[in-house]
């Protein structure tokens, strides 16, 4: 007989042969190891990808054969091509996240590079030669980037409680700002065009989504530890929503003043049914005292917020935000030898961008991707345009295991269908890395979704390396 299944909403026929049904379609080995090779076999239509890696790759280059074709440190699926757009030698060895600007038509890559004071900490890449030129320094494990709707670049150090946001104007005719963390203080020419947001609190900063009118989510990098909860989840609500336009001056722009709220998950008995345990489901956000740039770690475990496995990075969903609606994903790592805790993609809702702003929502928590051995410590992940899909970046332990080293992957992920859980409907590898010393880090889509950048970080040329990948159906 013939019946189709739905697989990422797309209807696929399959033929049933009854005498030959456990061998033809392996019930025998269960009805996921089908599911499994359906997504191989149909990678074109429902990841824009022909063919897959079937696993991670176990080479590791030498140094030499790397600077001498660093693309070679990249092993992509079928028909997906990688080029190097920089792999300068001053271009920074640990870049993390990364955006394209202008955001209309983008000239040039600004990114973090995950180092410390003395190194550089935003850089920004010229798409057409891959030159490089150092925007600002003085920050510690640079991390996050976002440009936002109002004609600025955010971006976050991963330091623990003093981790700080800045923000900054003009970063293409931005160059030598120094900032100084204890003094918390700016200095060189330009020093004018960056500005140190308080209001925003400090942690430990990584995924950062910014909504157009300037609400802003994101998580702390944080492990839990001796019954200590792990990161949580954070809202800022700027005092003056923004309205549209781009601003000329920094003190225009809608961090330099709001509120912060915390998520805390748990709505039974009058919504104290939070705690360990309850890390999905429906919650409550929990306003916090940030005067003066308040220590949102120590805040988190005050108010008792739902904490998760180190929080890394998020990305908004632009499907929801066409609909009015607020909903991003994010990755929380785990940890994959010690733990054997394979990490997750969780997906939180919070109601209307309006309901958002004015904080009348139930923000909600579900699961996206559960982790496995194959598929561990989701680190970074980018919504890709036109397509839908969810690429994600692992951040794994597997390259220091003894008995089974291999290396960091990519994944591309169908978005949850029209089945009963809130589950992605299959997962496929597209890259794996031909380095056991370095993870592919700041992946994120032009806007059309045809390229996809990365960096592959702390790699063993000693210096940054960031790759485009097209050709995507």
């Amino acid at each position: 007989m013939k019946t189709k299944l739905l697989i990422g909403g797309m209807a696929l026929a399959v033929t049933l042969s009854a005498p030959a049904f456990s061998v033809d379609l392996e019930i025998d080995k269960g009805f996921g190891v089908l599911r499994d090779k359906m997504l191989r076999q149909h990678s074109l239509q429902l990841f824009g990808v022909r063919g897959t890696l079937a696993r991670s790759s176990t080479d590791s280059l030498n140094a030499a054969t790397a600077e001498a074709d660093p693309v070679a440190l990249v092993k992509t699926a079928g028909s997906l091509r990688a080029t190097v757009v920089s792999a300068a030698a001053n271009l920074a060895p640990n870049i993390d996240m990364m955006a394209l600007w202008p955001q209309e038509k983008p000239t040039h890559i600004i990114a973090c590079n995950e180092q410390g004071a003395s190194d550089p900490g935003v850089q920004r890449i010229r798409l057409s030669d891959g030159a490089v030129e150092t925007i600002l320094s003085g920050t510690v494990s640079c991390d996050p980037v976002q440009g936002t709707a109002w004609g600025t670049v955010i971006v976050g150090e991963e330091a623990g409680n003093t981790g700080t946001v800045l923000e900054l104007i003009d970063p293409l005719n931005t160059t030598g700002v120094v900032y100084d963390r204890a003094a918390q203080t700016l200095s060189g020419t330009d020093a004018g065009k960056v500005a140190i947001r308080h209001a925003i609190g400090h942690l430990s900063f990584e995924g950062v989504v910014a909504y157009p009118n300037g609400v802003m989510y994101y998580g702390d990098e944080l492990r839990p530890s001796k019954g200590v909860a792990g990161g949580a989840y954070f809202k800022y609500i700027p005092d003056t929503l923004w309205t549209g336009g781009k601003i000329s001056s920094l003190d225009q722009s809608p961090l330099v003043s709001g509120q912060v709220y915390g998520l805390r998950v748990g709505m039974n008995s009058g919504q104290t049914d939070y705690g360990q345990g309850t890390n999905t489901g429906l919650g409550v956000w929990v306003k916090v005292d940030n005067s003066n740039g308040a220590d949102l770690r120590a805040a988190a475990a005050n108010l008792k917020l739902t904490g998760y496995y180190r929080p890394e990075d998020a990305n908004m969903d632009p499907m929801s935000l066409a609909k009015g609606k607020v909903r991003f994903c994010a990755n929380n790592t785990g940890n994959e030898e010690a733990d054997k805790y394979w990490g997750e993609t969780i997906c939180i809702t919070d109601g209307t961008v309006k309901e958002a702003a004015a904080n009348t929502a139930t923000p909600e928590v579900q699961l996206l991707v559960t982790g496995t051995s194959e598929f561990a410590m989701m680190d970074n992940i980018a919504y890709q345009p036109g397509r839908g899909n969810w690429i994600i970046n692992e951040d794994g332990d597997a390259p220091g295991f003894a008995t089974n080293p291999h290396n960091n992957d990519i994944w591309t992920c169908l978005e949850d269908g029209y089945d009963v859980d809130t589950l992605s409907d299959g997962c496929v590898r597209i890259v794996s890395l031909n380095d056991l010393t370095a993870e592919s880090t700041g992946g994120f889509f032009d806007a059309d979704g045809k390229n996809y950048y990365f960096s592959v970080q702390h790699n063993i040329t000693g210096h940054g390396v960031i790759v485009k990948l097209s050709n995507w159906k």
